[in-house]
């Protein structure tokens, strides 16, 4: 079993940085493919980024891209979200998830059903 914990979310100003963190525990790390999601209330949950097994691959939805940057660390079984340039719309639960794959092309990755375990979250709100 897959056990996803995220941490480094918190209250910050429009125009900030936060790095939140997701530990993976329970199977070998390096087998899986990770991404980001987050939900704002009242609104479903959406897509944010994910790295390929390897960290060669990445992809990010075009509210973030530019601003946020996904990266992973295989020693330490850790997947990171930089964000810099928060704005109050990134107010929001962010998810950790994973999918055991191999493939370099992660695009099809954006969609909640391709995983298979995720976090509980972390709440990231922005202030104006």
């Amino acid at each position: 079993q897959v056990q996803l914990v995220e941490s480094g979310g918190g209250l910050v100003q429009a125009g900030g940085s936060l790095r939140l963190s997701c530990a993976v525990t329970g199977r070998t790390f390096s087998n899986y493919a990770m991404g980001w999601f987050r939900q704002a209330p009242g609104k479903e949950r959406e897509f944010v980024a994910t790295i390929s097994w390897n960290g060669a691959s990445t992809y990010y939805a075009r509210s973030v891209k530019g601003r946020f940057t996904i990266s992973r660390d295989n020693a330490k079984n850790t997947v990171y979200l930089q964000m810099n340039s928060l704005k109050p719309e990134d107010t929001a639960v962010y998810y950790c998830a994973a999918v055991s794959t191999f493939y370099s092309n992660i695009n099809y990755l954006s969609g909640e059903r391709s995983y298979d375990y995720w976090g509980q979250g972390t709440q990231v709100t922005v202030s104006s």
